[in-house]
């Protein structure tokens, strides 16, 4: 007999039971495995969701979702977690509504405690996600204020430190948008505006939290496809998009030796309060997100998981990427 065909009898006994064990083993997987697919229900994304046209509304800037019809998606009660941040500490900007709320609800079922901001007069949305966040066992603290303030950008960051006990994670999302015609019913005020809120607060935001931010910890910006296709009508939130796409990927070569990962979501046409308050031409309204591939907007809920995905220690090597999310326009 060749040595390469000669067989011990401990190899033979240890190959018998690995050949058992093996067979006893696979009729349990393949029955979890049935179980698991017998459990998933797949649901077709053209229709999951209203789409256009709807009906003409308005509200004054910045408008509430729980005023908005239909009211938009944030998981409310759709959302389900799986302890994937648990013990994380996030503050989210602009975390009453929007992509704001939908990340504030994702990351209290995945076990993080959060600290939301929003403009004061949202507050009665705001107490809803609160609500919403107590329920998943986490804490849950509301900061209001105008983040167009840079001393108030400074207090949000150190309050949230001591609510929290610390800060790994920065969702910078809180965004103004405002549609006009021409860039001449632009004023320097509006203009201003726009800019502080989309730009310089993460500017200032991100400027108190990084010192206090250790290594594993996350900076996740919301940018758009205004960023790469902008619209006519909105000549200046298009230009702050352009800038926080451009800021992500900057800050990301900086902070990558320091173990922090910087990253960006990109929407596309999303049903938010942004529309309703000034953010949409009436006749673009009705019409919202029919001109995707999808033929519908998005709810905020479908970019509730590349939230947590982007804070999530197993993205550990994503970082100065844009994750978009347009309904099929290929943006960015």
């Amino acid at each position: 007999m060749n040595d390469e065909n000669k067989i011990t009898r401990r190899q033979a006994v240890a190959g018998l039971g690995t050949a058992i064990a093996t067979a006893a083993v696979a009729p349990v997987f393949g029955a979890v495995n049935d179980k698991v697919m017998d459990n998933v229900k797949l649901e077709d994304p053209t229709t999951k969701y209203p789409k256009p046209p709807f009906k003409e509304q308005s509200q004054e800037w910045p408008g509430l979702a729980s005023k908005m019809d239909p009211k938009p998606d944030h998981g409310e009660t759709s959302y389900k977690g799986s302890g994937r941040l648990k013990g994380r500490k996030a503050l989210i900007t602009g975390g009453d509504s929007g992509m704001g709320r939908a990340a504030a609800i994702a990351y209290a079922r995945e076990g993080a405690d959060v600290v939301i901001n929003y403009y004061p007069t949202e507050e009665p949305d705001a107490q809803e996600v609160i609500a919403l966040m107590k329920a998943a066992g986490v804490k849950a603290i509301a900061i209001p204020g105008d983040l167009r303030e840079e001393s108030f950008c400074k207090k949000l960051v150190e309050d949230a430190i001591k609510a929290l006990g610390g800060l790994d994670i920065v969702v910078s999302n809180a965004g103004r948008q405002q549609s006009h015609a021409s860039i001449l019913d632009i004023s320097t005020e509006q203009f201003d505006w726009t800019m502080k809120t989309n730009i310089y607060a993460p500017f200032w935001i991100i400027k108190a939290a990084l010192p206090h931010l250790p290594p594993g910890s996350a900076i996740i910006g919301t940018t758009s496809e205004q960023a790469t296709d902008p619209t006519p009508d909105l000549y200046d939130y298009a230009q702050t998009k352009a800038a926080t796409t451009n800021y992500v990927r900057s800050l990301a070569k900086q902070l990558a030796p320091k173990g922090i990962r910087v990253n960006g979501v990109a929407p596309g046409p999303i049903w938010t309060p942004l529309q309703v308050s000034g953010g949409a031409t009436m006749e673009k309204l009705k019409m919202f997100g029919g001109q995707t591939p999808m033929s519908r907007p998005g709810q905020p809920v479908e970019l509730a998981s590349i939230y947590v995905q982007l804070a999530a220690s197993d993205a550990s090597y994503a970082t100065g990427q844009i994750y978009g999310s347009t309904g099929g326009a290929g943006m960015p």
